[in-house]
């Protein structure tokens, strides 16, 4: 299952996607709102985890025009 991780946190995402690949995840981690966008929008994802505290654009603001593009 591939996961999108967007955490700003270095050490934080480092953390969450080295447990999530000990369970066989594949994440891809971003560290911005506009690249996380950019990656759901472009890429297959099963799930995305966003922090809500994003630079450029806010998770929340992702999680907005993601569902106005039509993702569930």
């Amino acid at each position: 299952m591939r996961l999108l991780l967007a955490e700003d946190d270095t050490s934080l995402a480092d953390e969450m996607a080295t447990r999530l690949r000990a369970d066989r995840y594949s994440v891809d981690v971003s560290q911005d709102g506009e690249d996380a966008l950019h990656l759901a929008t472009e890429g297959a994802y099963a799930a995305v985890v966003l922090d809500l505290g994003l630079p450029i654009l806010d998770g929340v603001t992702v999680l907005s025009r993601l569902r106005a593009a039509g993702a569930r």
